[in-house]
C-alpha cells in the first residue's frame, strides 16, 4: 500500500496549489509537521489518497509520470476542471474496465483520474434481466 505520492511544485506556489487541490479537486489540506513546514509546499488528503506537493527550486513539471486517483465522480470532476480552465483529455478503452481522463495541475504536473466501469457481467447473470 502506498502512503503518499509527492509531486513537485515551484517556489511560492502554495496558494495556487491550495486553490486547485482543495477548491477544484475537493481534497483537504493536511498540516505538515513543523520540521517539514519550513521547506514550503503543502499536503492534501481525500478519496483514500494523500498527495504531497514539495517545493523544487529547479522545478520542471511531470508531464509523463503521474498519479492515477480513483474518483467516483468523474463526469462532475471533469466538468469542474474544464470550467476552471484545466483541459481534460478522456482516455479510450486502453485500460479495460475503467473510465479515465488526464488533466494538469496549475504547475503543469500530469494527473489521471479513474473510475471502474459498472460490472456488466453481474447484471447479465441476474435472471429476468
Amino acid at each position: 500500500m502506498i502512503h503518499h505520492v509527492l509531486l513537485a511544485c515551484p517556489p511560492g506556489s502554495e496558494d495556487s496549489s491550495r486553490a486547485f487541490y482543495v477548491g477544484i479537486l475537493g481534497l483537504t489540506e493536511k498540516p505538515k509537521p513543523p520540521a517539514l513546514a519550513a521547506r514550503g509546499g503543502c499536503w492534501f488528503t481525500g478519496y483514500d489518497a494523500e498527495l504531497h506537493l514539495g517545493v523544487e527550486v529547479d522545478f520542471r513539471p511531470a508531464r509523463k509520470a503521474h498519479p492515477a486517483l480513483l474518483r467516483p465522480d468523474l463526469d462532475a470532476l471533469a466538468d469542474r476542471l474544464a470550467r476552471a480552465g484545466h483541459p481534460v483529455t478522456w482516455g479510450d478503452d486502453e485500460l479495460p474496465g475503467m473510465r479515465r481522463f488526464h488533466t494538469a495541475d496549475p504547475h503543469g504536473n500530469r494527473l489521471e483520474f479513474v473510475a471502474p466501469l459498472p460490472d456488466r457481467t453481474a447484471r447479465q447473470a441476474v435472471p429476468g434481466r
